[in-house]
């Protein structure tokens, strides 16, 4: 096979958040969302594919001292030039081959500019989703087949030596997921009650606002509370979520916990812990607890010092690293360490967390003693790509629940033109319904997405999309992001 990428382009759609959501350093009110198209030659005849993503804020670097207009024009330079790193590439037989040269040379050139590691894949991870859109459009298949044939041409011993001789269907589930448990994210300022809305921040959009009335209206059973790196602070939302769901869950439950780098070493996360294992009245709801994510800053999470403590702490909670996962290598590292494994996001690279399921699978077989977890968690997903996109490679990884929040903090597809959300629900009709309100929203019923639509389209993606209607990155200004209404 010859392929190569022959040129792109990048579109923005200015979107605002229905509620804010408070996670790390920052809160959310309104972001740029991006659509990255590659004209890609795939044996002589020309293809196009799309990815797509939001341009977020401090979750790729956490750095306070920069602004948000300026991490937004940094990241448009990044992925600017993955783009221009892509088209010089030139043939390459195939789209690992392809993937491989973009993140290397591309790693190389941000690593120079002492970018930070998850920041510098941002960019080759979108230029790799769109080829492999184009890909799967081109040869007709469906992202689920092209990982099970292994079309792709995925060498995993180039990521992971220990893997070298296998291939992705040798460790990956037989066939794709079909539904995902949504896990729904307890943001660091969501009401719990209805009663806690105060009047002035109460939303008439017909969606659930607080945590109970999203339980009720979707059927949740799986969660995600976030926590602020506050001893005292955070186990009193613990004990307060513990509560609400009780309550509420009357059936089988769980929940995780998101320390969101909150806290910057060991010794207070191990704190917070005790406080919550020793408390009577929280004694059933952790036994619900699937993992706890990245409770350490990226610049300790990795150190060694992390990895003597959780030797000596041999009663820990299983825990997984989130924005630590900067690299190919990272998981490995991270497990060998005393992590249960990562989670996987698009934004951190397809074709990586395809490697990183393998590896973790993997080691299940060969020491089954140990738990190694492979989590989905969201960066607030939403149609009519990204979040397809994203179903569509966590179904194939055999992953049965995932974080799902752009659907809560964002009103359905209202930030597209309504041909475009309209297509949406006609290709996806079992992902997607249109509300009381007339709006596209996302369909969750007993808390589960079905997304049967999503794994029969080729890269997950079933409406047609052109995105030259919204405005090229060139023309875009960061002022036109506050100037929505």
């Amino acid at each position: 096979m010859a392929i190569k990428v022959l040129s792109t382009d990048l579109h923005i759609v200015n979107t605002r958040l229905r509620i804010p959501f408070r996670f790390g350093i920052v809160t959310l009110t309104e972001l740029p969302h991006l659509f990255v198209r590659a004209n890609v030659q795939i044996d002589g005849k020309v293809q196009h594919g799309l990815a797509a993503d939001f341009l977020p804020n401090k979750w790729l670097t956490k750095n306070p001292a920069t602004t948000f207009e300026q991490d937004i024009v940094r990241m448009l330079e990044i992925i600017k030039m993955a783009c221009q790193i892509a088209q010089s590439a030139g043939s390459r037989e195939s789209v690992f081959d392809l993937w491989e040269h973009l993140y290397t040379a591309h790693s190389a050139w941000t690593g120079g500019w002492g970018d930070p590691p998850l920041l510098a894949a941002f960019g080759p991870s979108l230029v790799e989703r769109a080829i492999i859109d184009a890909f799967c459009k081109q040869r007709g298949i469906t992202f689920s087949t092209a990982i099970r044939e292994n079309q792709l041409g995925i060498r995993l011993g180039r990521i992971h030596a220990e893997l070298s001789g296998a291939e992705p269907r040798d460790l990956l589930p037989r066939e794709p997921e079909r539904q995902i448990i949504v896990r729904h994210t307890v943001g660091l300022t969501d009401p719990l009650t209805d009663q806690q809305i105060a009047a002035a921040d109460r939303v008439d959009d017909g969606l659930p606002q607080s945590l109970e009335a999203c339980v009720a209206h979707y059927g949740l059973s799986y969660f995600k509370i976030k926590l602020w790196g506050d001893v005292a602070r955070d186990q009193e939302r613990v004990a307060e979520c513990a509560d609400v769901l009780g309550r509420l869950c009357r059936g089988p439950y769980a929940f995780t916990l998101d320390g969101n780098e909150n806290f910057k070493a060991v010794e207070p996360f191990r704190e917070f812990w005790a406080g919550l294992t020793q408390s009577p009245k929280l004694r059933d709801f952790l036994s619900h607890l699937i993992f706890v994510e990245q409770p350490l800053h990226r610049d300790v999470a990795l150190n060694q010092h992390v990895a003597e403590a959780f030797a000596n702490w041999k009663d820990r909670p299983p825990i997984i690293i989130d924005e630590s996962d900067g690299t190919t290598t990272t998981v490995k590292q991270a497990i060998e360490m005393g992590y249960a494994g990562s989670s996987h996001k698009n934004c951190k690279g397809v074709i990586k967390g395809i490697a990183n399921g393998c590896l973790l699978a993997h080691r299940r077989r060969i020491d089954p003693s140990r738990s190694y977890v492979q989590s989905a968690e969201d960066l607030t997903n939403i149609g009519p790509v990204a979040l397809m996109q994203d179903l569509s490679v966590l179904a194939s990884l055999g992953i049965n629940h995932a974080e799902r929040n752009g659907h809560h903090y964002f009103r359905g597809l209202s930030m597209f033109p309504r041909d475009l959300a309209d297509a949406a629900l006609a290709a996806h009709p079992d992902l997607y319904w249109r509300d009381s309100h007339g709006t596209v929203t996302a369909r969750i019923e007993d808390g589960t997405m079905r997304i049967g639509s999503v794994v029969d389209k080729a890269f997950g993606v079933g409406a047609p999309i052109d995105p030259s209607r919204f405005t090229p990155a060139d023309d875009w200004k960061y002022a036109s992001l506050l100037k929505q209404s």
